[in-house]
């Protein structure tokens, strides 16, 4: 079995656009920890720490909006602009010394949140243009696999220049990661046909179409909202971390880092193994596996044994990416080239947004239910998915059967319309 990482980087686009995303994502990750530390020693605040991540988080509710934007421009020259303006806009946190300046702070991590979703939009129209077909799954596999190592490295990092210069300089890492990844987006070659004018109704009835074409095809419909309950149950069950620590195995709340890394290296192994698994089974087996082994590992955690909760852990990082790399692969290759930002960022709203929610839920439902209750009922929750999903995703049949009955018009997809640009 020939891995996934050879059969991309062999090709020049993609090892090149994978490349910019490990540059921008290395700086990410270092900078997305160190800003809610930054406010937490600015304010002593754990509610003003907490609304950071918040303030990147907010924009993904706008993600259909943002997404038509991604389908009126050429792709390769927005993520040029938008890495530069990232790139200009970090250096402004130079200007933040006290609590004073925290609202400036905020400012720039909505803005830099709504970029992100602007990004994701571009990116997955440049996959299905610079990707070839039989190299998706192991290029969302390797990407997937890529950022979660770099949320093991580029944090530790961002924490040591912070403890030691302070914020600004982690700010200023990442404006250079920024400033690198417009550079080798720069380099792709990526022939995009210009983009088609505004339909009558203008910018929402062209927000509406993404979101009607990913309503109306059943089987991503169906992938989709498997992602979604997956990252639901993922944030209640991280609520329960610090009582699995403290009240199930009697240790210091410094061992959440150990389960973490733990679950980062699942997360390795996870996207490693999702591209080669997507070369023998269909998106819907892989999602559907994936949720089972998602909720193997959440309901493991209920047990009060050091041994079972890392091996739950380690579950969690493996499932997880299966489920989301079988849902946005088949979203590349389902949707027409002139959608695919419109319904890539809905797609991402509608997998990601629960997250807010389920942490606010999760830890109203910690202070009330005992933690092993909570994880054996979320992991219960979870195999009825999988159960549910590998029955009604074999009826969508997204690899089997494209968009089914229902799905109405369909344009050329975006595989076979972006191979003929190329």
């Amino acid at each position: 079995m020939e891995w996934g990482a050879a059969r991309v980087l062999r090709d020049r686009d993609a090892g090149l656009y994978l490349g910019g995303v490990l540059i921008s994502g290395f700086g990410s990750s270092a900078m997305l920890l160190v800003a809610g530390i930054w406010v937490k020693s600015l304010t002593n605040s754990n509610s003003l720490a907490a609304l950071a991540g918040f303030c990147v988080w907010a924009p993904m509710w706008l993600g259909p909006l943002i997404g038509t934007l991604a389908d009126r421009v050429r792709r390769r020259p927005l993520l040029v602009a938008v890495n530069t303006g990232l790139a200009l806009l970090l250096p402004v946190l130079l200007g933040v010394r006290s609590s004073h300046g925290v609202w400036l702070i905020f400012a720039v991590l909505f803005l830099y949140g709504t970029a992100s979703v602007l990004c994701d939009a571009a990116e997955a129209a440049i996959v299905t243009a610079t990707v070839p077909d039989a190299l998706r799954g192991d290029f969302n596999g390797l990407r997937m696999t890529a950022n979660e190592a770099m949320k093991l490295l580029a944090p530790l990092i961002g924490a040591g220049l912070f403890a030691r210069y302070g914020g600004g300089p982690v700010a200023l890492l990442d404006a250079v990661t920024f400033a690198l990844a417009a550079l080798v987006f720069a380099l792709l070659r990526v022939r995009e046909a210009a983009p088609a004018p505004l339909t009558t109704g203008g910018w929402r009835a062209q927000t509406a179409e993404g979101i009607r074409y990913l309503r109306r095809h059943p089987a991503l419909r169906r992938l989709v909202g498997v992602g979604s309950a997956a990252m639901l149950l993922s944030a209640l069950s991280s609520s329960a971390i610090y009582a699995v620590v403290d009240a199930g195995l009697h240790r210091s709340p410094a061992f959440t880092g150990v389960l973490y890394s733990v679950q980062g290296a699942g997360s390795v192994v996870g996207g490693l193994l999702a591209g080669p698994l997507l070369r023998r089974m269909p998106e819907r087996l892989l999602a559907a596996a994936g949720m089972a082994v998602f909720a193997a590992g959440i309901a493991l955690r209920a047990v009060p044994l050091t041994a079972a909760v890392l091996a739950g852990s380690g579950a969690i990082g493996v499932g997880l990416p299966w489920v989301i790399v079988a849902g946005l692969t088949a979203v590349q290759r389902e949707t027409p080239g002139d959608l695919i930002g419109r319904v890539a960022a809905t797609a991402s709203t509608v997998v990601f947004a629960p997250t807010a929610l389920g942490s606010l839920v999760g830890a109203g439902l910690v202070a009330v239910v005992d933690y092993r209750v909570l994880l054996g009922s979320l992991g219960v929750a979870g195999a009825v998915v999988a159960v549910a999903a590998s029955g009604a995703l074999r009826r969508g049949g997204v690899r089997d059967q494209g968009a089914g009955p229902d799905a109405g018009p369909v344009h050329e997809t975006g595989s076979s319309s972006n191979r003929s640009r190329r």
